[in-house]
């Protein structure tokens, strides 16, 4: 049996999986206190499904962040509390037995390369793109970490190929580094070109369904907002070349990226064949905690129950 925790910054989830189904879920809030209390929740929440289930299992962990491969620390997180912890070391020794921890991106495109959207594939990049902006690598069955743990973070790399007025604007993202992709087509970074438009507030999803209707600021915004995705997933394909992209987070609810950007990332990338696969996820919001629980083996979780 093997246990998944999704770590977020307001709430904490677990799952039970057994041969890819599910056996248990339970969700509670992230504590808001110091970080040895996050520690006894996860602690918790892991020994009272083993209490309900009757069985030992395996435990991985999503996180908003990344192990540092230097200094073994937690760095990147956008929940602060956890940067500079030891955080895998700790929950194993408080549930004695080793714990294996990855960013959610990872955990997300494992979950849907192993049995979600893009099940079966050998290459597959997965793109959370929500109030920020991350991603993860999948290739040959497993999550490439890389060197320094930050495989995948497309989301800090300055948008590709900007138009003067982009240059003009160079929106600051939280890195502290202007222009950043996340800066410009995470739902922050639509809302925040929206308002530059219009003066207004809307978010996300409310500028896309504004679009839809006919509104006129707000299809110039998606158009500047699809053309920006497209050109931010060329670099990714020119690079990697996916079978699959899978896009989760918010925006993946937008129907127009799965019909706007596979033909304008096919005319950005270098000479691609067809216009590249580009999917919404199967799991949701399932897709961390059941990418965490994939960081085990079956075997590898059965010599621990």
């Amino acid at each position: 049996m093997r246990f998944g925790i999704d770590l977020g910054g307001t709430k904490i989830e677990i799952a039970a999986l057994e041969q890819g189904k599910e056996l248990l879920r339970e969700r509670i809030a992230t504590p808001q206190t110091v970080y040895e209390d996050t520690i006894r929740a996860m602690r918790e929440l892991v020994l009272g499904a083993e209490r309900k289930l009757g069985r030992r299992g395996s435990v991985g962990v999503a996180i908003p962040g990344t192990i540092s491969t230097k200094t073994g620390l937690v760095k990147n997180a956008n929940s602060t509390r956890l940067i500079g912890h030891p955080l895998d070391r700790d929950l194993a020794a408080a549930l004695d037995r080793p714990v294996r921890v990855a960013n959610d991106a990872n955990c997300f495109a494992l979950s849907e390369a192993t049995d979600g959207a893009a099940a079966g594939a050998d290459v597959v990049f997965g793109v959370i793109v929500g109030t920020g902006c991350g991603g993860g690598v999948y290739v040959g069955g497993r999550v490439l970490n890389g060197a320094h743990g930050i495989a995948g973070e497309w989301g800090h790399n300055p948008l590709p190929a900007p138009r003067p007025d982009e240059i003009a604007v160079r929106p600051m993202c939280y890195c502290g580094r202007a222009s950043c992709v996340e800066a410009w087509i995470s739902g922050t970074g639509l809302a925040a070109d929206y308002r530059r438009r219009s003066g207004k507030n809307l978010h996300g999803h409310d500028i896309a369904a504004a679009a839809a209707s006919g509104d006129a600021i707000a299809k110039a915004a998606m158009e500047d907002f699809h053309d920006r995705f497209a050109r931010s997933l060329a670099a990714i394909v020119n690079v990697l070349d996916p079978d699959a992209i899978v896009i989760g987070g918010g925006l993946s609810n937008i129907d127009s990226i799965y019909t706007e950007l596979p033909a304008r990332v096919e005319s950005y990338a270098f000479t691609p064949e067809s216009p590249p696969r580009i999917v919404k996820n199967l799991h949701g919001d399932s897709s961390g905690v059941r990418g965490a629980a994939w960081l085990w083996s079956e075997a590898e979780a059965a010599k621990l129950g």
